[in-house]
């Protein structure tokens, strides 16, 4: 393989096209070939000290793709702020105008759709979904349960409105995914902070019991005492999950002096781990119990 040539400043921390970077004799065949640069798809390159993520390939994708073309879905998402939702091994989502014929090669996946409606042309003038159509979108692309996990994810993390999401969904005609849409947006609230603690609250809704108030702040006469993820005030019970974020270091000695403060505030905690949620019948029956006491 070639040397690495001292990059071009045009071409640092870029993705572009080979073929233009040759002609305009920014580099040679064999300099494009280096380890400077990697490859993405046919004739486009990036600056290999970029990190090869789902951002990355999509700019790639966005220098072969019809100029009409809209990004959605995932790529959709990452485009407006949120990597965290796609990897590099998820496909890069466009759509293209009826009638519009394009073979994108792999790691692309094309659908049809119109360039009306919720569409947003960021700086780099790419097109994608915005935020409404985005979450619609992908939430009828799942069952229920993954669609509030979805859901709940977007509002907190500032990529979707609910209230908005919500019309939207009202509004769809009757077609593929539009039913569960509706569903999901009824039973999201956007305020879980990890998935576990959305399927932990439809668990407790599928159970019929009493719907628990989320993100419920606890003071006592010296002020504040903890928020916690689920709380039945009039009982002065309180449910956790517990995650792994509990077995940092130094984590331990937080927690206890946290549950000694519920304590004396007269607050009884059930803590939820991912092994209760893997039997969800022992777990209902448990959070009965409490609340019958």
């Amino acid at each position: 393989m070639p040397v690495p040539a001292e990059r071009p400043v045009v071409l640092r921390n870029r993705v572009f096209r080979g073929s233009w970077a040759v002609q305009n004799r920014l580099l040679t065949r064999d300099q494009l070939r280096s380890r400077a640069w990697r490859r993405l798809r046919r004739d486009v390159y990036a600056d290999a000290r970029l990190p090869l993520d789902h951002r990355v390939v999509t700019y790639g994708v966005s220098l072969v793709a019809p100029k009409d073309a809209i990004f959605g879905g995932l790529s959709a998402l990452v485009l407006a702020g949120g990597d965290e939702f796609a990897t590099v091994r998820d496909a890069v989502e466009v759509a293209v105008p009826l009638g519009r014929r394009w073979r994108p090669g792999p790691g692309v996946r094309v659908s049809v759709s119109s360039s009306d409606g919720d569409v947003v042309v960021d700086r780099h003038g790419l097109a994608r979904t915005g935020p409404v159509r985005t979450a619609v979108d992908l939430v009828r692309r799942h069952g229920v349960a993954d669609g509030v996990v979805l859901l709940d994810r977007l509002v907190r993390a500032g990529l979707a409105d609910l209230a908005a999401v919500r019309a939207a969904t009202a509004e769809l005609p009757r077609s593929r995914g539009s039913r569960v849409a509706r569903e999901v947006s009824r039973l999201a609230d956007g305020l879980a902070e990890s998935p576990q603690e959305t399927r932990l609250r439809l668990l407790v809704h599928r159970a019929g019991l009493p719907a628990p108030v989320a993100q419920f702040r606890i003071v006592d006469r010296d002020g504040f005492v903890a928020r916690v993820d689920f709380a039945y005030p009039e009982l002065r019970l309180a449910i956790e999950y517990d995650g792994l974020w509990h077995a940092e270091p130094g984590q331990f000695a937080k927690d206890r002096q946290r549950l000694n403060r519920l304590s004396a505030a007269g607050w009884r905690v059930i803590f939820v781990t991912a092994a209760d949620l893997r039997h969800p019948e022992r777990l209902v029956a448990r959070l009965a119990a409490e609340l019958a006491r």
